[in-house]
């Protein structure tokens, strides 16, 4: 599988993405999005945690967690890498409802990394489901807010 670099037709109207300038370096970036103790610490939407049962980060590697939402409910999810470039690209499958693949680029910038998100669903029904039912605009900016404070505090 290859990485989604732009937006084309098809998936103009399925599609999440954000960029965001971290001050930190792109190696301690790479390491917060690929170590699970990491991971835990950032992952999810303000208000929720995130417990990980499995993550394998390596091509065909799966990845398991719950989200525990602030509302007591909690959100399992699967994913599955497909390609990993260090410390270039990682992405992934969330092969679970709503589908869609995740390509997350990092770029060297000095001492600091440029970071962007592009989430592609499979489905305008998917894409639907995760805006209106699950947040995901916010909950897209509100983890990557996350994680910009977590990298940056280390």
């Amino acid at each position: 599988m290859e990485a989604i670099t732009k937006t084309n037709k098809e998936t103009a109207g399925n599609e999440l993405s954000i960029t965001r300038i971290l001050n930190a370096p792109i190696e301690l970036v790479w390491e917060v999005w690929t170590d699970p103790k990491h991971v835990a610490q950032w992952w999810g939407p303000v208000g929720f945690s995130t417990t990980i049962h499995h993550m394998e980060v390596k091509e065909g590697g799966e990845w398991d967690l719950v989200m525990h939402g602030p509302d007591g409910v909690d959100y399992k999810n699967k994913y599955i890498f497909s390609k990993m470039i260090k410390p270039e690209l990682i992405v992934f499958k969330h092969v679970m409802p709503p589908i869609f693949t995740a390509n997350v680029t990092f770029k060297k910038q000095d001492d600091k990394t440029e970071l962007t998100m592009q989430i592609v669903f499979e489905s305008a029904t998917d894409y639907s489901v995760a805006i209106n039912k699950h947040s995901a605009k916010e909950g897209q900016q509100q983890t990557i807010a996350r994680l910009k404070d977590y990298v940056e505090n280390l």
